[in-house]
């Protein structure tokens, strides 16, 4: 909803995200270096421009970009047509995509230091092209209803085949830019139409098939962009050759362009990054569907949010992130002890994973379709986990040295192997963590800190060596989320419904032994004790007219009754009822006699009752009994005991 108080919350939350990063970087820039950066006031107005930045824009999508979103994915999901699922599959996949904030810094970083051979433009459009064809992977899948980890198996292994081809220059930006592509925009559009299409379609499992999208748009941009790689180092000579600057003090900062020309060129570029998403959803919405938009004048509003935001966006990073990542990174290298640097890395990306609000929900939408069986809070921990122990891991490669295959391929076994261990249910969701952790806040930091280190390491090239963290941190989530579906598994965590129906039948045996073998407590005649043991009784229930209750007495006692209790009755027959209100009687006409009895008793006394009274034939009356438990207070003789 448009209004102050939704900006209010979502400005908290932004900065909420950046607190932990910040605390991070505090602590190791006055604890560890112990020095004040020069560039901080810069550093300091470029986090605010991303804070407030984040926030309008993020307005901008609850207002108009996700509510048609979901809407047109849930029309589809019930509009059965597989034709147009998939265009708008693919549609949505390329248009979130283009529009990806970490996606153009990425870009133009890679542009930047790959001595004009490679086009930031052309490269977006690359990975733009290859999400799209994966979300369309990930609906027919859906559709078909194919287990995902032969999908994703195969994958692995075409981005290894791949990698045997591709310049190495290219490797690490290409294992970068498959977690760079599922961020703020993309994330909570694509997670909708994967649950939506799940639920929808017959014989389809939300948990087991809904998840898994966000696996495919993070899988398939490897193996585009290698092979884009490949074509522009074979065929594209450099233009230029760019020596990134080594970083030899605090004071290297990003200064922003405030000028009015730059600031429209920036706001031009963002609207051009825009409109493909607006183009796909007007399409689909009035051309396929012909349904209006509703609340159109918001939608609008939204999508001027959302540009006004993401330009502010770009900025602040340039001035805040980046340059911070660059400046830690060159202050840690001129320590000796490596420990510091894989500390900063471990921290950095446990305190922003547990932070970012795209884990968060899917974490909260694992936990519902899951049953309550996944605990939302304990998988984003071994999320953050996964992501910290990936980023340290990745800092050590390009400390020490070493091809970023080796690692890759070394995870990519872990991860095949313990496919076929985990449970079912937790594979999909494992795979989309590693797509959903890196973020649009996560994502520059963990850029810089790798190009920084690259940079400032000697031996090391930025191109070949600086990429890598992101898909580092991209990899190791699902490692850790399978082991959290091993765990629990062993532990025996059971959903609600399963808990339900466990304590369901727990009550049913439960009713069940009653019923055979009650625990009753009776008296013993003449005497003050009781006792307890298993017997079942019965009540039993002779009702007759009051002249034949002495005779009815009678034959219950001969039959083995030794006790009674008598209440009046008025009976009516099916006569009488036709017009009871002329027939009531205040008198009582009838004996209603109770006995409580051993159950084994029960056809004896009714045999007799009926045969003494007559009951079956011309006399009047009638006799049932039905089980009771519980019993307490009952009197019996000591030889009836």
């Amino acid at each position: 909803m448009l209004n102050f108080t939704s900006f209010l919350k979502l400005l908290r939350e932004s900065f909420r995200d950046l607190l932990p990063i910040v605390l991070v970087i505090m602590f190791f820039q006055l604890a560890i270096i112990q020095t004040v950066p020069e560039n901080w006031l810069s550093t300091t107005i470029g986090l605010a421009i991303v804070g407030v930045g984040l926030a309008v824009f993020l307005l901008g999508l609850e207002v108009g970009i996700f509510p048609v979103g979901e809407g047109l994915a849930s029309d589809f999901a019930h509009k059965g047509s597989t034709f147009w699922i998939v265009i708008f599959a693919f549609m949505i996949g390329f248009g979130t995509t283009v529009a990806e904030p970490a996606l153009i810094v990425i870009a133009d970083k890679a542009a930047g230091i790959s001595a004009g051979r490679i086009d930031a433009t052309v490269l977006r459009m690359v990975v733009a092209f290859s999400v799209g064809f994966a979300i369309v992977l990930g609906v027919w899948r859906i559709i078909k209803g194919h287990p995902i980890h032969y999908y994703i198996i195969t994958g692995y292994i075409m981005v290894v085949a791949a990698t045997a081809f591709a310049p190495k220059e290219i490797v690490g930006l290409a294992y970068d830019l498959g977690g760079v592509t599922t961020s703020t925009v993309t994330v909570p559009l694509v997670a909708a139409l994967g649950i939506g299409l799940a639920s929808t379609i017959k014989g389809r499992n939300p948990v087991l098939d809904g998840f898994g999208l966000i696996a495919f748009a993070s899988l398939t941009p490897m193996i585009f962009v290698q092979f884009y790689g490949i074509f522009v180092y074979q065929f594209i000579d450099a233009s230029q050759i760019v020596v990134p600057a080594l970083v030899d003090n605090a004071e290297a900062v990003a200064v922003a362009n405030f000028d009015l020309l730059g600031i429209l060129k920036g706001l031009a570029n963002v609207v051009i990054d825009v409109v493909p998403i607006l183009a796909v959803i007007l399409f689909f919405q009035y051309i396929i569907l012909k349904k209006p938009i509703q609340n159109l004048k918001e939608v609008m509003i939204g999508f001027g949010l959302v540009i006004l935001g993401l330009d502010a966006f770009i900025v602040g990073l340039e001035m805040g992130l980046f340059s911070v990542g660059e400046t830690m990174a060159f202050e840690l290298t001129q320590y000796d002890n490596n420990f510091i640097i894989y500390s900063f890395g471990f921290l950095i990306g446990f305190s922003t994973t547990m932070a970012e609000p795209s884990l968060t929900a899917i974490a909260r939408k694992a936990k519902e379709i899951s049953d309550g069986k996944i605990n939302d809070f304990v998988l984003r921990l071994f999320v953050a986990l996964g992501v910290a122990i990936g980023i340290s891991l990745g800092s050590y490669r390009i400390v020490v040295g070493g091809e970023i295959v080796y690692y890759i391929i070394a995870g990519y076994m872990f991860v095949i192997v313990l496919t076929f261990i985990a449970p079912k249910y937790i594979i999909p969701i494992a795979y989309d963590s590693g797509g959903v952790t890196t973020s649009t806040v996560t994502v520059p930091l963990v850029a810089a800190l790798g190009l920084g280190l690259a940079t400032n390491i000697e031996g090391r090239d930025p191109l070949i060596d600086g990429f890598g963290l992101i898909a580092f941190a991209s990899l190791f989530p699902m490692l850790t989320v399978m082991i959290y579906g091993v765990i629990t598994e062993k532990m025996g965590i059971k959903g609600q419904h399963e808990l339900e129906e466990i304590h369901l039948d727990e009550l049913r045996h439960a009713m069940e032994d009653a019923n055979n073998m009650n625990l009753s407590t009776v008296h013993v005649h003449g005497t003050e004790k009781r006792h307890s043991y298993q017997m079942a009784f019965s009540a039993v229930h002779i009702i007759v007219p009051q002249e034949r209750k002495d005779k009815a007495l009678l034959a219950a006692k001969e039959s083995g009754a030794t006790g009674v209790t008598i209440m009046e009755a008025h009976g009516m027959g099916l006569s009488e009822m036709d017009n009871f209100y002329n027939r009531l009687e205040s008198q009582a006409t009838d004996a209603n006699l109770m006995l409580i009895v051993p159950t084994k008793q029960v056809d004896d006394i009714i045999y007799n009752v009926m045969h003494k009274l007559d009951i079956v034939g011309d006399g009047d009356g009638i006799a049932y009994s039905y089980p009771i438990s519980h019993l307490k207070g009952l009197t019996m003789k000591s030889c009836d005991i």
